[in-house]
């Protein structure tokens, strides 16, 4: 079975792969390793023989396919988040890499390590592995023989390796101590946060009647701004009985009823200011009207608000809510509508055919990937990678396969479309190949690093490396999220994305949230940690 591994990556991969999924999705103690799983069974394979290895090009496209997507998901939260909040963050997140830095250099002078396991065990504590290519870069271009340059990498090496697996492990603990010391509320965060951000939010429809004279003479248009409603009105009968669609000129009388759909809270609040909310559901007419769930499978309706849609004067028709993957979001006039989008809408039923085939709602089409934008994004996202940017002191760094097509995602999903050119994927594609990248990046770490792991792990210096990425991991991960947390305020879910330097971390992140809050922070804050820390790993690697 082995000699078949050997002579088969592809074979090693993927049973690598299927064992390592398997075992993280089983629970101990209240949680599970996740994906994280794959890369230590990969080092557990990696460990049986030198020669089990797989082609560095898995690693780099699983990497690359990984970061691209959930650039291109994150786009637009990062681009919102950074205009509300993002220089105070991003100045924490800076002064704690300065912070990591600098007990680094402690670490190295009280065990004495080389300096490029020191330079190599910084890239692993924090799992960066374009950091660990601008180090092997550094060593490379470092005038010494080819014995020496040979010699210093796979110390790097060494260093990155023995880390690795407790900057993974390390900030897991981490995370799991401090929500639990600090007995954080998730789901209160989220509510808190859900108006700002896109997270899973529980939609309710109810009825309200007319009774409050404020209400009365005045169009939803007015309503809506003089109020500050954050609700959604739908079908509305008149008192002499008659029931037509809402629009932005409809008035309301008193003994007027009016479906409203928002949150619990909203709706409540919305029922205060116009009367009051009744114990039933408005009736209607099917006959005339019906409401339905469709799929957003058409290019050209895809990236584009709801305004410039003009539905309502098209159809007679009214959105009332957006579900995009699990997570249900409530229709306004700059909701952008998405790929893989299910929109719910109230319109005539004679209209219903042609609102479905102007959406689109081809599950089919929801299955294929726009092969022309994905394949520019990524080739776009490799081309910057490649660049090389000098600064003063023989200090250079690449972007890499992690932070070029990062920055590009992120751009091209902030953008959404450009012309014709649709850059974002559906959902259901973007979280596959997410996945897929993933599993193919872990593997491929794992197994290869296995058996420099077992070797050296043993050794006393294998022993101290893996004590001093402890150290480092743990306290750099503790520092960030108490000081985030108490003194900054920030909330702990978007924390955990700005501690998830390892997309493994992050996907743990989703799991104890139960939401997406996480990949605010993440994304975020990574172009910012990437650069940092492949400068800072080059810098120490030059003083030390």
């Amino acid at each position: 079975m082995l000699t078949a591994l050997i002579e088969s990556p592809l074979l090693l991969l993927f049973v690598v792969a299927g064992i390592g999924y398997g075992i993280g999705s089983l629970k101990i103690l209240g949680t599970n390793l996740g994906v994280a799983a794959v890369l230590f069974v990969g080092l557990a394979f990696g460990a049986l023989s030198p020669d089990l290895h797989v082609p560095d090009i898995i690693i780099f496209l699983g990497l690359t396919i990984f970061v691209y997507t959930i650039g291109l998901s994150s786009g637009p939260a990062f681009f919102a988040t950074f205009r509300q909040r993002g220089t105070r963050d991003i100045t924490f997140v800076a002064s704690m890499l300065v912070f990591s830095a600098i007990l680094t250099v402690g670490i190295h002078y009280l065990f004495g390590f080389e300096k490029s396991i020191t330079a190599g065990l910084f890239a692993g504590s924090f799992t960066n592995t374009p950091s660990l290519a601008g180090l092997l870069d550094a060593i490379s271009n470092a005038p010494w023989s080819e014995e020496r340059i040979q010699a210093e990498s796979e110390r790097g090496v060494i260093g990155y390796s023995l880390s690795y697996p407790m900057g993974v492990l390390g900030v897991m603990i981490a995370i799991k101590v401090v929500q639990t010391l600090f007995r954080v509320d998730y789901q209160k965060e989220e509510a808190l946060l859900s108006r700002e951000y896109p997270v899973k939010r529980k939609i309710n429809s109810k009825t309200i009647e007319i009774t409050k004279e404020r209400a009365i003479n005045k169009t939803i248009r007015d309503l809506k701004k003089e109020f500050e409603i954050d609700a959604v009105f739908g079908r509305v009968q008149f008192s002499n009985g008659e029931t037509e669609l809402t629009g932005w000129d409809t008035k309301f009388s008193i003994g007027d009823q009016v479906a409203v759909v928002g949150s619990k809270e909203e709706i409540e609040r919305v029922g205060a200011v116009l009367g009051k909310i009744m114990p039933y559901q408005l009736s209607f007419d099917r006959s005339e009207y019906d409401t339905r769930r469709i799929f957003v499978s058409n290019p050209k309706v895809a990236g584009q608000k709801l305004a410039t849609l003009s539905l309502n004067e098209r159809f007679s028709a009214i959105i009332t809510r957006v579900r995009r993957g699990d997570i249900d979001l409530l229709a306004n006039s700059n909701t952008v509508l998405e790929l893989g989008d299910r929109v719910r809408f109230v319109a005539r039923r004679k209209d219903v055919p042609s609102i479905a085939k102007f959406f689109g709602d081809s599950y089919d089409a929801l299955s294929k990937i726009n092969l022309l934008s994905f394949g520019l994004g990524m080739a776009l996202g490799i081309w910057l990678g490649m660049i090389t940017f000098q600064f003063p002191g023989d200090v250079s760094f690449k972007l890499g396969f992690a932070g070029g097509p990062l920055i590009v995602a992120l751009t091209l999903g902030g953008l959404r479309r450009t012309g014709p050119i649709v850059w974002t994927l559906p959902y259901s594609a973007n979280l596959t190949l997410r996945q897929v990248g993933l599993i193919l990046m872990l593997a491929g770490i794992g197994i290869n690093s296995g058996h420099t792991f077992a070797a050296t792990i043993f050794q006393v210096e294998g022993a101290y490396i893996f004590a001093a990425a402890t150290m480092l991991a743990m306290t750099t991960t503790f520092s960030t999220l108490i000081i985030g947390y108490k003194v900054l305020k920030i909330p702990f879910s978007f924390l955990l994305g700005m501690v998830a330097s390892q997309p493994a971390v992050l996907d743990y992140a989703f799991d104890q949230t139960k939401n997406k809050l996480p990949s605010i922070g993440y994304t975020l804050v990574l172009p910012v940690t990437l650069i940092g820390k492949i400068i800072i790993v080059q810098i120490l690697f030059a003083l030390l």
